[in-house]
């Protein structure tokens, strides 16, 4: 076990620490260090801050309002919402601001249906943009907190005669302060760092991440690049440490009685309403884009055709999927493996080194994937790696490992402790115990993780840009491709390609967490 810990430590020092100090060693040279004094540096950092604070803001506030209206309201079809709430997470931040092009651009859909003169470009297309993409991972921080939240005191503030606005004021935010600081911090950490959504609907207002990609892809100057994307680590930095501290002082809490909600006209209309409009306004773009990629000629003859998808397979869509496919089960393979292993070793096993191991994992979580694609680049330049799937695998392994990690971590250290010392009074090595024991046990946790690692795959964009070549690019880039020489059809057309991919893949581990519940009983 000794050794296993001692290669684990190293993977992360080689794979994480490494490239990343020597990406910020380039910070050393005077002449790096003058881009912060420059204007295009000023304006993208001013550009990036108001865009974050103002998303941040909004996608908060709708992601408490939908846990209100899913854990507090008595509406049909929660669960429905629920999943619909969160489909945006399956397209890469590209789509999101594509698909506004053609529902709200010059020549959108919506725009020529109500003669609108307005303009997308700039602030507004990147805050409407940012929405899309930020406010799935809100809104799960939030409800996930929400939905388990004890009724006892809100049932002692019904008999005290309390009305209803102080009991949200006065018990609900206090409960949930923790999520929504954490969910606030997350949300603007996600959007500073974020280059698909800018690139899209920018305009000439100009981001720190679109500034970093200008400049180390477009103009091949690293050296830039390192410097923004130092500024850049900033915020997902006190993203990380803010969430660990919340996590560490949160106390733990059971619900010891359920919300007994009864129909309340008013309430519940008004929860619906609320639910439908943000609803619609999360997947209205989506449907756009599925739309647009079976039109004859967007936006002059919308008439339903197969031409286009013909056409991008033909422009090379189907072997960009295959890289896109083999890329997501390799690393989610490889990365449920390391990330249980990893798990199992600091819930279990204990010692200093499993403390520097889930340092080291969850860590992770604080680089943005542009800063660590960036890296990446600089230190395997001329390696036997470099241009190859294994570089993509490396990368994207290290770039979602810390969430996966958590969940086994969470679910390990919830099975008895004692096992390994049975086991060991019985003659049953580790090994026996993980396989027949945990595993069974962390299945569905298990399954969880391989589906997050193969969905984030799936649509990342920012740690594989940096990275790729024309013979292993991944699907999600030629989003990009395609729109760039006006082919609109073919590019939506690959971005129904990533999210169809994705709902199957989300089907197919539903139905096998199902199929396997409904097997349980009757082994025994």
């Amino acid at each position: 076990m000794g050794l296993l810990k001692i290669a684990l430590l190293l993977f992360f020092l080689l794979a994480v620490v490494l490239p990343l100090v020597g990406m910020f060693s380039r910070l050393a040279d005077p002449q790096v260090r003058e881009v912060f004094g420059t204007p295009a540096f000023a304006s993208a950092c001013v550009n990036s801050l108001v865009v974050a604070a103002i998303t941040t803001v909004i996608s908060v506030l709708a992601a408490l309002l939908m846990s209100w209206v899913l854990c507090r309201t008595a509406i049909q079809g929660k669960s429905v919402f629920a999943v619909l709430l969160t489909v945006p997470m399956l397209v890469p931040s590209l789509a999101h601001g594509m698909s506004l092009v053609y529902l709200l651009g010059s020549n959108g859909i919506l725009t020529n249906l109500l003669h609108g003169s307005w303009s997308i470009y700039g602030f507004p297309g990147i805050v409407m943009g940012s929405f899309l993409y930020s406010f799935p991972p809100a809104f799960l921080m939030i409800y996930d907190v929400m939905r388990y939240e004890d009724a006892t005191p809100y049932q002692a503030a019904d008999v005290l005669g309390i009305p209803k606005p102080s009991q949200f004021a006065h018990i609900t935010l206090p409960f949930l302060r923790k999520p929504l600081i954490s969910a606030a911090f997350a949300t603007f950490a996600l959007v500073i760092t974020d280059y698909g959504v800018p690139l899209m609907v920018g305009g000439k207002v100009t981001t720190l991440p679109v500034l970093m990609y200008q400049n180390a892809v477009g103009l091949l100057d690293f050296d830039t690049g390192a410097a923004i994307g130092f500024v850049l680590l900033i915020p997902a930095v006190i993203d990380f440490l803010v969430d660990v501290l919340a996590r560490d002082r949160a106390s733990v809490r059971y619900v010891s009685r359920g919300f007994d909600l009864k129909p309340n006209a008013v309430r519940d209309a008004v929860g619906y309403v609320a639910a439908v409009i943000v609803t619609l306004a999360l997947l209205a773009p989506i449907a756009t884009f599925c739309m647009v990629s079976f039109a004859t000629k967007y936006p002059l003859d919308l008439t339903p055709t197969l031409a286009s998808i013909g056409r991008a397979f033909t422009m090379g869509a189907g072997s960009y999927w295959v890289n896109s496919l083999f890329t997501a089960f390799v690393v989610s393979i490889l990365g449920t493996i390391l990330a249980y292993l990893v798990a199992y070793i600091t819930a279990r096993v204990g010692g200093v080194s499993a403390r520097l191991l889930h340092l080291a994992s969850v860590t992770t979580l604080a680089v943005p994937g542009i800063v660590l694609g960036l890296s990446f680049a600089l230190a395997f330049k001329g390696s036997l790696i470099y241009g190859t799937f294994a570089i993509l695998i490396l990368v994207n392994l290290v770039h979602f490992i810390a969430s996966p990690y958590l969940m086994a971590y969470n679910s390990l250290s919830k099975v008895n402790k004692n096992l390994e010392a049975v086991g060991q009074t019985m003659g049953v090595g580790r090994a026996r115990i993980v396989l027949d024991v945990l595993v069974p046990a962390t299945a569905d946790t298990i399954a969880e993780m391989f589906s997050f690692f193969f969905v984030n795959c799936m649509v990342t964009i920012s740690a594989v840009s940096f990275l790729s070549t024309t013979l292993d690019m991944p699907l999600a880039l030629l989003v990009t491709d395609l729109d760039a020489q006006r082919l609109v059809e073919c590019s939506a057309f690959v971005s129904v390609l990533i999210l169809v991919t994705n709902v199957i893949e989300k089907v197919v581990v539903a139905a096998i967490r199902r199929y396997r519940h409904t097997q349980q009983p009757v082994s025994r």
